[in-house]
Parts: C-alpha cells; structure tokens; sequence
C-alpha cells in the first residue's frame, strides 16, 4: 500500500497566487491531497483554490499558528507538506523533498530559501532571520541555518507529536525547537526563493514580527533549558548582592560592627532570592526532562516514514517461498530418508 501524502496550503487573501501554488503542488505530487485552509480572506481566494483543485479548509481564528494547529490536528498523512500560498517558494520541488523524507528517513525535510530575484527579501528580513537563527543556534545547539522558512515536509510522528502551540508566524520557530530538543532528524534541501506576484500583498511586519519571534525564542529557551535561563538569572542576582555586600563587609571588619543594616539585610535578600532561582530552575529542569519523554513516546508510537515496497520485492519483509508445481517436489540426488538406529546398534547398548 503506497503512503498517504497531504499539503497544506495556509491562506489569507492570496486570490492573486494560490491557483499557481496548487497547480504547481498538483504537478509535484500528483497522488497528494492538496488542503488550502482559509484563514478569513476577504477576496476570492477560496473561489480560486476551488477551482484548481483543492481541498478547501477553514480556520476562522487569523494566525498562521491556529491554521498549523488545526491543519496537524485535522489532517492523517504519512508525509504532510506545508508550503505558504503566495507563490514565494519553488512548489516544483515538492516532490524533491517528500522523497528525501522517506529516503532519510527524516521526521522534518526542511526548504532552506535561496534567494534568485534581487528583493525576495523584504528590507530588514534577510539580518532579522540571521540573527534569529544565531540566536537559536546559540540557545540550542543545532546547526539550523532558515528557522523562518515555511516550507516543510513532516512525518505523521512528527506531526502528532507536536504541541502547536504558536498563533502567528512564530510556529516555524517552534517546530524547529521541537525537532532539536527531541532531536528529531531533519535534513535541509536548497529552494528557490522569489518575490510575491504582482498583486499579492506580504502579512508580515518586519519589526512586529520580529520582536514576535524573538520573544518565542526566549519563551521556548525558559521551556526547554530552564537551568540555563535560571542559573543566569541567578548568577546576576549573586552578584548584586556581592556588589551591596562588600562595603558592609569591608566596614565589618574594620570596625567590628555593621553601620549598615538596611544594605546588609538587602543584600541577604537577594542573594537568598538567588539561591531560590537557581533550585527552581533545576526542579524545572527535572519537569522539562520528564515532558521531553512523554513526547518522546507519543513521537516512538508511531513508524517511520517509509514507501511501502511491492510484493516480490527485496525488501517487502516476506520470505520467499519455495516454486510449487502440480506434484511434489523430485527430492535431490542422494536423498535418503533418515530412520532412527536400531537400539541394539547403538554404541554401549547391552546385547
């Protein structure tokens, strides 16, 4: 049985590209079933989708995050595509990277952008998404090098194993999060990278935005490393109460007595507050590792991605049998029957 492939295609007023995106996706992967999900156009973006083709979904709540939740809750595939419906990204190589999931196999088959028209990139995109991506290199780890593109190719373990808990373009984020702290494996494969077509107007706003994702980034680091975050915020605070503490100590021992108490007593606060931190951050910790696990499980109770083989092939996992013909089989040359020795033949048996 051939696996199940579906892509989603999240749109919000994009009349004058979606028709082009599902028929190229229709081009690609000709066995796919192709969801373009609404998210409360005003145009006749639904009209257009129809008419090429596709499935029409609605998620009234705006957000590209809210469509990714309902669209992995909604939808069953053995591989699930997400590409945007502007017309931005190479839909041709959609077939590319469905491949190269199964071939992995991979949980996550990421559409690294390249850019091949001058302007692709909005002013301000192109550092915003460097510095982001650092910044999750630097948090986590991983050698990510697009966490904003919105072209992806998931397995069902993958999908059913993520939270979706963004309501706006930071879920690109968040998935790339989710893939490095259960260390999925991810691979990335080059697309091209275009401009809007005329007519199509970009959601995004660059510093909004920005400031959006940045604040998901820290967010997911207090999540995913909370002893990171804390022992941070606890080694700061240590040394606010070292600094306010030096002059009462220096006084101390010079005089013997502690001029000082108001100083004194908010310095013991805070470094008392310090230690606080740091053990929440390591009870944290603990939390963290027992929630990676369970989502570790979920993502373990179901296969990994794979095409399922043709019967007769090598690797359909059947044994071979034997050719039968109307008859039984001639036994081979000097074949003989074995029978059991007699008992009085036996070597040490009594005569």
């Amino acid at each position: 049985m051939s696996p199940t492939i579906a892509c989603v295609v999240p749109c919000h007023n994009e009349e004058a590209a979606i028709g082009k995106v599902v028929r190229d996706l229709r081009a690609a992967l000709p066995e796919a079933d192709i969801y373009v999900y609404d998210n409360a156009s005003t145009d006749r973006t639904v009209q257009v989708a129809r008419e090429a083709g596709a499935i029409i979904r609605e998620e009234p709540r705006k957000g590209k995050g809210n469509v990714i939740r309902r669209a992995f809750a909604d939808v069953d595939a053995d591989a699930l595509l997400i590409i945007d419906g502007d017309d931005t990204y190479d839909a041709s190589r959609a077939g590319d990277m469905v491949d190269l999931l199964f071939e992995g196999p991979y949980d996550q088959v990421v559409g690294a952008r390249r850019e091949v028209v001058d302007g692709a990139y909005r002013a301000g995109h192109a550092v915003g998404n460097k510095l982001l991506t650092g910044a999750v290199r630097s948090l986590f780890g991983n050698d990510v090098t697009d966490i904003l593109s919105g072209y992806r190719v998931f397995s069902r373990r993958f999908v059913k194993s993520f939270p979706a808990l963004a309501r706006q373009f930071e879920t690109e984020t968040e998935m790339t999060v989710h893939a490095i702290t259960l260390r999925l494996p991810t691979a990335e494969l080059g697309v091209d990278f275009k401009d809007r077509p005329t007519g199509s107007a970009s959601k995004l706003r660059t510093y909004r935005d920005g400031w959006r994702i940045l604040r998901v980034i820290l967010n997911l680091a207090r999540r995913e490393r909370p002893s990171l975050v804390h022992t941070a915020v606890a080694g700061l605070l240590a040394l606010v109460a070292v600094i306010l503490a030096a002059p009462v100590v220096i006084d101390f021992i010079r005089l013997g007595t502690v001029p000082r108490f108001p100083t004194a007593i908010l310095a013991a606060a805070i470094m008392t507050i310090a230690a606080l931190v740091l053990l929440v951050g390591y009870i944290l910790e603990s939390v963290m590792h027992m929630r990676q696990e369970q989502s570790r499980l979920v993502h373990l109770a179901y296969p990994a991605p794979q095409r399922s083989p043709r019967p007769g092939d090598p690797d359909d996992g059947q044994v071979p049998k034997p050719p039968t013909g109307k008859g039984p089989s001639r036994p081979p040359s000097g074949w003989q029957p074995w029978t059991p020795a007699p008992e009085a033949d036996l070597p040490g048996a009594s005569p």
